[in-house]
């Protein structure tokens, strides 16, 4: 395992005033640098991140959660950082996660690690959670490999995904984009480690659509199985069990 490994915390958010000190101030815990993209909010949100010690990133108007996460990248390829871990600033998830998506991102270097809400699914709105089945099936076939949970936001991106920062694609469609691209392009492995589904509590109205978002993914992700080709080779690749660590660290399916 290679403990010299440069990485931070990245925070893409859009007019999270009630969740996003808390966020941070966990992030913060973990010891490493954290850097937070403000997304051109109108809240309280640039103010309360303004006054921790973290590097504030803000868009003067709202670019979308993809050119967040962009602008995010190029700050931290940069800094010369080797990795990043990505949250989101709603307090779906919780900082306490991140070394478990860390030490399996260390253990396996050619690999981008997503925290899969597999735990409690049953929290998960039943409009919001098909539409998750939806891109995880079609995401997986583009990739030719399975992915559990293609819609967290929660992920470990070595510093060859960060490569990628240049993709053509806008909002949620990057993170999909990055999946695809990683796969195709960088032969990366995709790994899952289990956390929870948050979804009760005080949490703000998704950003996310599970119609226009969805119909976004989906358009990006039919052009990219037709563009790398080998439809049906890809389709049974992407049909085995997605790899998942287990919180000992062991795998459970492969």
């Amino acid at each position: 395992m290679n403990d010299a490994l440069r990485w931070c915390v990245l925070i893409p958010c859009l007019n999270e005033e009630k969740a996003i000190g808390n966020v941070v101030k966990s992030a913060l815990r973990l010891g490493v640098p954290v850097i937070v993209i403000d997304d051109g909010s109108d809240d309280r949100t640039r103010e309360i991140v303004s006054a921790l010690p973290i590097t504030l990133l803000r868009h003067s108007h709202r670019q979308g959660k993809g050119e967040a996460l962009r602008t995010g990248f190029r700050e931290a390829l940069s800094r010369g950082f080797d990795a990043v871990v990505t949250m989101d600033g709603d307090g779906q998830h919780l900082a306490e996660d991140i070394p478990r998506l860390v030490e399996v991102g260390k253990r396996f270097p050619d690999h981008l690690v997503i925290g899969a809400r597999l735990l409690h699914r049953e929290q998960q709105p039943k409009v919001r959670r098909r539409a998750n089945a939806l891109a995880d099936w079609a995401i997986s076939w583009a990739c030719a490999q399975p992915v559990a949970d293609t819609q967290s936001g929660q992920r470990w991106y070595p510093r060859s995904a960060l490569d990628l920062v240049e993709l053509d694609a806008q909002n949620f469609v990057f993170e999909a984009a990055v999946l695809i691209a990683a796969s195709r392009e960088k032969g990366l492995g995709i790994i899952s480690v289990p956390i929870a589904s948050r979804y009760e509590g005080s949490f703000r109205l998704s950003h996310f659509s599970p119609v226009r978002d969805v119909m976004r993914i989906a358009m990006y992700t039919a052009a990219s199985v037709f563009h790398y080709g080998s439809l049906l080779a890809s389709y049974n690749r992407s049909r085995a069990q997605p790899l998942v660590i287990d919180d000992s660290y062991s795998t459970r399916a492969a």
